[in-house]
């Protein structure tokens, strides 16, 4: 016998506990909370998909995102839900379907979940465990004749242990942990780029004598055989232009 069962409020202080530390469930075969142990149907897996989807889109709160087949015939159902609770935080609600036939022939449709709340806190006040619960309820009320427990399942499967192993597996490739929805980015240092030093060249030396380029008058006493004057430098501020020299020739008249 457990003694810890004639603790008062045993079950009221373990939910508060995972209240308090969860922000992520999922479901099993030995779940902490009995509603959310995996449920299984002695249905078809797309009537049991439409069932959710309908849920989805009509439930206030809830949207569904996408659904879609897998590897290894497994239904994935994706959903987002708002959270009243936790003033219209969201919840990330997956489903996962995946149909077997019996030792009769019957199809037997094993359904399974897991939510996580994006909160950057451990414990969400047991909201998405009670999303998962509202589903999983909503579909033993409409699946209640067709409900097969564990017994049964054991019964009328033809590998009960080796399926559910594989269903698990494939369902919950990484389990649930406590992570924050948005974590910390990490900072980006920015170094100072490093000094450069510039080597500026000097041009010429200033007394280097720069010609200028050659006037008319130059060209012109070249021309008569004169030698043309020499470049000045430039420096010399007070340097003066030499006048053209002008030649008046008069004309005789015949006596």
């Amino acid at each position: 016998m457990d003694l810890f069962s004639f603790i008062p409020f045993r079950d009221e202080m373990v939910k508060v506990y995972h209240g308090l530390t969860d922000n992520a469930t999922h479901t099993s075969d030995n779940p902490v909370f009995n509603e959310l142990k995996i449920r299984r149907y002695d249905s078809a897996m797309e009537d049991v998909a439409d069932v959710i989807i309908e849920k989805m889109e009509h439930w206030v709160g809830w949207s569904l995102k996408d659904q879609k087949t897998a590897v290894g015939g497994m239904k994935s159902i994706r959903g987002e839900v708002s959270s009243f609770a936790l003033l219209g935080m969201k919840i990330d609600i997956t489903f996962g379907l995946m149909q077997e036939t019996d030792i009769n022939g019957r199809p037997i449709t094993t359904v399974n979940g897991k939510a996580h709340t994006r909160i950057d806190s451990k414990g969400d006040l047991g909201e998405s465990r009670r999303m998962l619960r509202m589903m999983l309820s909503s579909l033993d009320f409409e699946f209640r004749p067709q409900i097969i427990h564990e017994d049964d399942y054991i019964f009328r499967s033809l590998d009960p242990k080796g399926a559910a192993t594989a269903f698990q597996n494939l369902f919950d490739e990484t389990r649930l942990e406590h992570r924050p929805s948005n974590p910390k980015a990490k900072s980006i240092e920015f170094k100072k780029p490093g000094k450069q030093a510039i080597e500026f060249k000097s041009s010429r030396n200033s007394g280097d004598l720069i010609q200028k380029p050659a006037t008319p008058q130059a060209v012109a006493a070249e021309q008569n055989g004169s030698s043309a004057p020499t470049a000045a430098p430039v420096g010399d501020a007070a340097q003066k232009t030499s006048k053209p020299k002008i030649t008046v020739i008069s004309l005789k008249k015949n006596s």
